[in-house]
């Protein structure tokens, strides 16, 4: 799968909460990672894992559920098998009728469930991170080393 970078970059610029399925607590983890990452970048990140539900971590309540989540997300970004995505984006869609967003950690693909949300009008993003693309655009990869092709007056 393919994303322009405008696409990539509006999703980014538009999304202010995130519901993220499938954080773990444990700091070296890629979900946990990600979720502090984003909330450092003023996200609000809402942990949703049942293993963890009630407790608090990185500031938020996790959740067990997407359903049990008070209030909007704009998107939900899932740390889970690609067999467990039909599930979850049907809760999301439930859930949320005007979620802007589904995204699928690197490794997670689902077609069916992409074109389902896709058909009520969500963007879906599969096989990506978004901390990953969030630096890469937004000039933050080349501090680390590595060129992104993205020009900044930053220093």
């Amino acid at each position: 799968m393919t994303y322009s970078d405008d696409f990539l970059r509006r999703i980014l610029k538009r999304t202010r909460t995130v519901a993220i399925v499938g954080v773990s607590a444990n700091p070296v983890r890629p979900s946990y990672f990600v979720a502090r990452y984003l909330g450092l970048k003023a996200f609000r990140v809402i942990p949703v894992n049942p293993g963890l539900a009630g407790q608090v971590l990185l500031g938020e309540t996790v959740y067990g559920d997407l359903s049990e989540i008070p209030g909007d997300v704009d998107m939900v970004d899932i740390f889970r098998r690609s067999d467990a995505v039909p599930p979850i984006v049907d809760a999301a869609l439930a859930r949320w009728p005007n979620l802007q967003t589904i995204w699928m950690q690197i490794g997670v693909e689902h077609e069916e469930a992409a074109a389902k949300a896709q058909a009520r009008g969500v963007d879906v993003i599969q096989n990506r991170c978004p901390k990953i693309e969030y630096q890469r655009l937004f000039g933050e990869l080349r501090m680390g080393g590595f060129s992104t092709g993205t020009i900044s007056s930053r220093l």
